[in-house]
């Protein structure tokens, strides 16, 4: 008998998927929004038939770049899905990107069309005169409308076929465009679907933006692959999220810590445990004590997991079942072999995280139109991740730090993510980032800067005390300012280049 060797997920689409589905179960929700849209699988299926139409009537084809710039909606995802079910490539964008940052991200990638609603429109259009290729910006009606006069059918994109390009959030530098296929996608669905137990019956709420990797890859991706739904709303509303989980029957949701952290900050109230929702997975560090608050008001159970945009699906995840220890970042999932490597290049129970997986279908294909810089990342089918983590006596793995996060005031390394915590452990603290400054001399020296909760007051002399005693003397931050807010992405992460200073 012959063996027979597939890979996994390479022979579906993501549009073959909602097809799967429009057929086993036509009338259950996919999409839909709080106050206004809602498509059933069927209606999905016919929406994204009749934008794929209007693509190819406006000239897109295979391995065109299409810029998809639309707020969470159910218009995203027939977009995403029509520009799949076409064979070409959506490079999807913040809404309130600014002009400089499109330039760059159309240009790099050669989009050809951009859809586009009316918040970013115009920076679209500003944009515009740097981007080459750029043929046409049209809304996101116009396609359907173009379509339904006009539809026409092409050859179906194959499994491991790109389906979209990501930037990164250029926080230490260009943007990266990290492209990965249909594979990819319902690779990361089948991932987080199988690790949270989803069923047709669950429905995810979005808040976190789909032109990044967390809605897309783990929310939207892992209910289409189980004929589940989500519900997608445009932001996150800390007073207001759990009324909207109640009205839609949410039973599965995402966050970043710092959308935790505005939850918290909010009254608490009655209602805060009148809700359906069995799970939420998040990223980025908490506090033990904010983890407990969260877990203890809202009565549901939290999951911290570690993924990047180049990993596609989570590698690491704290259990649904069994022990969670959201001080860290979880357990590897099936199907990712991972390694700790120290600095010297062995392995080692601290280091840099390794992932390993297959281009294309579990890693990202590569960066768009940086081969060199792929080759740098992806080494032996092991993905490196720039990412500094622990590995502790139980096999979970903490997180330390970014490889670019950590600073050399002196002989000794210093984590920015070791002084944040100690920080963070004082109650009036909400959040706080560290950063690196050059002296005139060239020497770096450590400043952080910190977000009071309101109605909270501390002085700058006793944060300082807390860092002298919970820190070695090199790690103490020279200066420590009070301040509102901190800069941050559109992701969630701190854009520590936007706090002053050198690193």
């Amino acid at each position: 008998m012959a063996d027979i060797q597939v890979p996994p997920m390479t022979g579906m689409t993501v549009p073959g998927c909602l097809r799967h589905f429009a057929a086993a179960t036509p009338d259950a929700l996919f999409v839909g929004e709080p106050g206004g849209v809602a498509l059933s699988y069927a209606d999905a299926l016919e929406e994204v038939l009749a934008v794929a139409s209007g693509l190819r009537a406006s000239g897109v084809g295979a391995g065109d770049r299409v810029h998809l710039h639309l707020p969470n909606s159910a218009a995203f995802m027939v977009h995403l899905l029509a520009i799949g079910e076409v064979g070409a490539v959506a490079v999807p964008t913040n809404p309130e990107s600014s002009s400089d940052e499109l330039a760059y991200i159309l240009s790099h990638s050669g989009c050809v069309l951009s859809v586009s609603g009316p918040l970013g429109k115009q920076a679209v259009a500003d944009a515009r005169d740097l981007c080459p290729d750029l043929r046409d910006i049209c809304g996101p009606q116009d396609l359907a409308a173009l379509g339904r006069d006009r539809r026409t059918a092409g050859p179906a994109p194959h499994g491991l076929d790109p389906i979209a390009v990501l930037y990164t959030s250029g926080t230490t530098g260009w943007p990266k465009g990290v492209v990965v296929t249909h594979a990819n996608l319902l690779v990361a669905g089948e991932v987080v679907a199988g690790h949270l137990r989803l069923r047709p019956r669950d429905r995810w709420l979005v808040t976190l933006p789909l032109s990044h990797g967390n809605a897309l890859f783990y929310s939207a991706m892992s209910a289409l692959v189980t004929g589940a739904s989500l519900v997608v709303s445009d932001g996150l509303d800390p007073a207001g999220w759990v009324d909207l989980a109640r009205a839609h029957e949410i039973t599965v949701t995402s966050f970043f810590a710092a959308g935790l952290r505005s939850v918290l900050a909010t009254s608490e109230r009655v209602a805060d445990r009148d809700h359906q929702i069995r799970a939420a997975i998040f990223a980025q560090p908490l506090t033990d004590a904010q983890l407990t608050r969260f877990e203890e008001r809202f009565g549901l159970p939290l999951l911290q997991i570690y993924g990047m945009t180049e990993t596609v699906a989570p590698p690491l995840m704290n259990p649904l079942y069994g022990v969670r220890r959201n001080s860290t970042v979880g357990l590897p999932v099936l199907g990712y072999p991972v390694r700790v490597v120290a600095q010297d290049g062995g392995d080692s129970l601290s280091g840099e995280l390794l992932v390993r997986g297959t281009p294309g279908v579990t890693l990202m294909a590569g960066y768009y139109n940086a081969p060199n810089l792929t080759e740098q990342t992806v080494v032996d089918g092991w993905l490196h991740t720039g990412d500094v983590v622990r590995v502790e006596p139980d096999g979970y793995v903490s997180f330390l730090d970014r490889a670019g996060d950590i600073l050399k005031p002196d002989i000794e390394n210093v984590s920015t993510g070791e002084i944040e915590r100690v920080l963070c452990e004082h109650p009036s603290v909400l959040e706080a980032a560290v950063t690196g400054a050059a002296d005139e001399d060239g020497e770096q020296r450590v400043v952080a800067f910190v977000v009071i909760r309101p109605g909270q007051d501390v002085t700058t002399d006793e944060l300082l005390d807390l860092c002298i005693t919970q820190l070695s003397p090199f790690k103490v931050p020279r200066e420590l300012h009070l301040v509102d807010d901190l800069p941050r992405s559109a992701t969630g992460r701190v854009r520590r280049s936007a706090l002053g200073g050198g690193r």
